[in-house]
């Protein structure tokens, strides 16, 4: 554990820590509420914070002055990347890919055809973990172009590839 921000005989101690320049208490110290704010929040401030109330002279009952949150940090993902896998050629098949290199929690995928002839697709050729999507049995008609959108809870991007069969 590290101490990132303490309040001692009437002092607010703010440590040498990367939080320092953006950590401090939400309201003055004698309002009783000791909330903490974090702004500009990094994807390494992620982790178990802990606050202890000690108080002179009283007697420090085991876990009964610790207080414990969770903090994530989610990450929206970063512009994927769109590839093709194989020959466009009539009744090959191919496979669509896409990746995001950033992302908490990991991005799922999805792929559509664009209009004019939309089209939405579904498990065994999408996979929404991966990011691949196999076309079997190449026609002319399934020229066009695929976008993959890579969403999590923080955001999503797309990026998009152009099928010519």
């Amino acid at each position: 554990a590290v101490q990132i921000l303490s309040y001692i005989g009437g002092v607010v101690k703010v440590e040498e820590t990367d939080l320092k320049s953006r950590v401090g208490f939400l309201y003055p110290i004698l309002t009783h509420n000791i909330s903490v704010f974090i702004n500009s929040t990094r994807e390494q401030d992620s982790g178990q914070y802990m606050c202890t109330v000690n108080v002179v002279d009283d007697p420090i009952r085991l876990h009964k002055n610790v207080g414990l949150i969770n903090l994530t940090v989610l990450v929206p993902p970063a512009a994927p990347t769109c590839q093709l896998h194989g020959t466009a050629i009539v009744g090959a098949n191919v496979t669509l890919s896409c990746s995001s290199r950033k992302g908490k929690p990991s991005p799922m995928y999805q792929w559509q055809r664009e209009p004019p002839t939309l089209q939405v697709f579904f498990p065994p050729a999408q996979d929404r973990v991966r990011g691949t999507l196999k076309l079997t049995n190449l026609s002319l008609e399934m020229s066009g172009v695929y976008v993959c959108r890579a969403e999590n809870q923080a955001g999503s991007k797309n990026c998009s590839i152009v099928l010519e069969v």
